[in-house]
């Protein structure tokens, strides 16, 4: 379970140095320190669950969700997470991981987040395909269409099937908001996959 240091305080307001006694309880194991007045009674707390408590405006993106849902090969160790905080980029280390959050338009926040409820935690997560969306804003965007798709497939090594399982719709509504030239790119390629869709049905 997680702590602020007032909620610790109050847990121990019958004690004479509820401070004195919140560092023995460090000391003796029971406590974990996450950042500055954050604690965990857990050591094997699963880092992604503490994502959204050491910033709350903030939730899992970029590649940590893009290699959990298949998008790329990579392993990602890091908890990668998108913020509104204006604060550009922040790398946290913790006993319990490493968290590495960026700043997104305040505009995309909103939309494409899910909240999730899991071992008494609450965490917020990206879809993969906000996901993509936020991790395409923050890397150098292509000159052309082109280089754009040989950029996904060959450079990022972003997974073909996976990436047409996407929802294509989603895409559409999401990438305007960004106003980058990567997100136009990838608009007018969701496009394109969703009319052959279409004309795929309409044809059978």
């Amino acid at each position: 379970m997680i702590f602020s240091t007032k909620e610790l305080y109050l847990k121990f307001k019958d004690y004479k140095t509820p401070h004195i006694k919140i560092q023995t309880e460090v000391k003796n194991k029971k406590l974990f320190p996450i950042t500055r007045g954050l604690y965990e009674d857990n050591e094997n707390t699963s880092g992604y669950l503490l994502t959204s408590y050491i910033k709350q405006d903030s939730y899992l993106s970029f590649e940590y969700v893009l290699s959990l849902e298949g998008l790329i090969p990579e392993k990602v160790f890091t908890y990668t997470a998108a913020t509104t905080l204006k604060e550009h980029t922040s790398l946290i280390k913790t006993t319990f991981g490493n968290y590495y959050y960026q700043d997104i338009p305040v505009d995309v926040y909103m939309y494409g987040v899910k909240a999730i409820n899991e071992f008494g935690y609450t965490y917020l997560i990206a879809t993969k395909e906000k996901a993509l969306c936020d991790f395409l804003y923050k890397i150098t965007p292509c000159k052309s269409y082109k280089e754009f798709k040989e950029m996904l497939f060959e450079d990022l090594r972003i997974d073909w099937d996976e990436f047409h399982n996407l929802d294509m719709s989603d895409l559409i509504f999401l990438c305007p908001l960004y106003k980058r030239k990567n997100l136009n790119f990838l608009k007018k390629y969701a496009e394109e996959i969703l009319n052959e869709h279409n004309f795929e049905s309409n044809v059978k």
